[in-house]
């Protein structure tokens, strides 16, 4: 019964880093983003820009539901593949592939 503590406790903190990785990652991405040598040059990518910036704040408030629940142990941590978390960690690949993709155009 002793183990199963530590363990949960190990996978919380390591799910938690995670997660705390992907949202500075974010962050800096979105620095870049707002930086003057990615202003939009046509409509195209003006639509683009403002629907990244959505996604962002989508993701920064889901962030903030996902930490809460983690830190309060409502995720359930045997299970590492909660959907929460992982619909949360494919949405963060989803989002720096497409930050990514604007960035190169």
């Amino acid at each position: 019964m002793e183990n199963i503590t530590p363990n949960s406790f190990k996978d919380k903190q390591e799910l938690l880093v995670r997660v705390e990785r992907n949202n500075r990652m974010v962050q800096r991405l979105l620095q870049k983003l707002n930086s003057y040598t990615y202003e939009p040059k046509c409509p195209q990518q003006f639509e683009k820009f403002y629907e990244l910036k959505r996604s962002i704040q989508n993701f920064t408030e889901h962030h903030q539901q996902v930490v809460s629940k983690i830190k309060q142990r409502k995720a359930d941590l045997k299970d590492i593949n909660n959907k929460e978390v992982e619909q949360h960690l494919d949405n963060f690949k989803k989002l720096e592939n497409a930050i990514a993709s604007y960035l190169v155009d």
